[in-house]
């Protein structure tokens, strides 16, 4: 939100309304996320905990340029190594959660990082909305402090995430069964050793990862593994499929270029703007929030459906009021058109989207594929935020209104490829779906799958209740 600032724009000389220097000021966000992509394959060598790590310390380092910048390319080299490590951070983080995470609670658990990124947003928009208030005569201090402000979270988890347990199944990759076992046992079983599932799922990650070595700095670069049969090729189309979709939806006009859709439609004023971005997030992260928990209750196919659908109908409401607002001066149609801002902003954190962004390119692809598969889903998320922040710019500019429809076609294109081709993982442990997606009919392999994983978590349940 510091380009709603007049101090900033000034500053590196960018007008309010946006332009090519804007959109690379953006855009350089999403090279630095393909850069950091490259170095996924690292998550394997020295383990999840310690990615997490060094990606922390490499935000604080970007934090530190970009906040003592003062020239536009300074700014942009930082705002490119802020991305880079923030992906170390953001790639190892949510595959950590869906490796460590129980079957049954895998979305809510995983899924749930990726709404505290409406927390982040809240947190930095009220430190703009703020600092611009009380400090938008003291010079720069009104843009400068809300970047340093992105080292604290950073910092903190630098601190406390060497306490973390390592995923299990790193743990067995290395050959250290007994510590995956305990992992397991705590996490998953309460702490009962002879719960059936601790031994269930010992077996089946062994069988799993049995195949899958690290044992030469070859392997770690050997891409082969993407690609090798047709599961694998299936796989890496909806972890690539689905990166392109939660990035290219419509999403990014409103997160990146809010101000300059509000200032299209008459909301002039840079506190309104601020206030406005504020309830946005607000918005985002209380949806989303209920759509991580809801993913494991519904399931993924009909969340991410009906998140297309709607957004796809707010896209056309939005376009209408913008319309009607530009061309015949209809207040009415303004409010039209940022009411459904926020409601598209609810549909999509909501009912698909922000919690499963991570979740479900690391849940479709099997364990000696998901390191480097993440590293495709940031480069996939990468290239298309890179495209949809430099376009938007020059888009809103060029064809205004119009660019919202581009948007309300490609969304219903969504909806017909998920209804074709995605394959529902609820319920089901990511050993599991090996066998789904070695099946002729993956989709229909899913739901018998589920089926018999219902029927265990039911005998477990009872064996709990008798012995209680």
């Amino acid at each position: 939100m510091t380009n709603a600032l007049p101090n900033y724009t000034e500053h590196f000389g960018l007008p309010a309304n946006g332009n090519a220097s804007t959109g690379i000021v953006f855009a350089i966000f999403q090279v630095g996320q393909i850069a950091g992509a490259l170095f996924v394959w690292l998550i394997d060598w020295y383990g999840r905990i310690w990615h997490i790590f060094f990606g922390c310390l490499g935000v604080i380092i970007g934090t530190i340029v970009t906040g003592t910048a003062t020239n536009l390319p300074t700014f942009i080299a930082g705002r490119f190594l802020l991305s880079l490590f923030a992906t170390l951070t953001t790639t190892a983080a949510p595959l950590y959660l869906v490796e460590i995470s129980p079957a049954d609670a895998r979305a809510t658990i995983a899924g749930t990082f990726n709404t505290f990124y409406y927390v982040g947003s809240i947190l930095a928009t009220s430190s703009v909305y703020a600092c611009h208030k009380y400090l938008a005569d003291q010079g720069d201090l009104d843009w400068r402090i809300p970047i340093w402000l992105q080292a604290v979270c950073a910092g903190l988890v630098l601190i406390v995430i060497k306490f973390f347990p390592e995923s299990p199944r790193y743990l067995i990759l290395i050959d250290k069964q007994e510590e995956a076992r305990q992992i397991i046992t705590k996490y998953h079983a309460n702490g009962d050793p002879n719960h059936p599932l601790v031994e269930f799922q010992m077996k089946e990650m062994l069988s799993s990862i049995q195949a899958s070595s690290k044992s030469t700095w070859k392997d770690l670069f050997d891409l082969k593994v993407l690609v090798e049969t047709r599961s694998s090729r299936y796989r890496l189309m909806l972890n690539m499929t689905f990166s392109w979709f939660a990035q290219f939806s419509g999403n990014n006009i409103i997160s990146y270029y809010l101000p300059v859709m509000l200032d299209a439609i008459g909301v002039k004023d840079t506190n309104t703007k601020l206030i406005l971005n504020i309830i946005y997030s607000v918005i985002g992260w209380v949806f989303s929030t209920c759509g991580a928990r809801l993913h494991d209750i519904v399931g993924r196919r009909k969340m991410l459906m009906g998140s297309t659908f709607g957004m796809a109908i707010c896209l056309a409401l939005v376009a209408a009021g913008s319309a009607g607002k530009i061309e015949y001066d209809n207040t009415a149609a303004a409010v039209l058109a940022i009411v459904f801002i926020f409601v598209f902003g609810a549909v999509f954190s909501g009912e698909a989207f922000t919690p499963m962004q991570p979740v479900y390119p690391a849940e479709v692809v099997s364990n000696k594929m998901r390191a480097k598969a993440m590293g495709t889903y940031k480069i996939t998320s990468g290239a298309a935020g890179f495209l949809n922040t430099f376009v938007t710019p020059i888009a809103l500019s060029s064809i205004g209104y119009w660019f919202y429809v581009f948007f309300v076609f490609w969304d219903t294109f969504e909806f017909t490829f998920i209804y074709f081709f995605f394959v529902e993982t609820k319920g089901l442990t990511l050993e599991q779906l090996d066998i789904v997606f070695e099946a002729d009919n993956p989709r229909k392999a899913s739901v018998e799958a589920k089926k018999k994983l219902q029927a265990m978590y039911k005998e477990s349940a009872t064996r709990d209740k008798t012995a209680a």
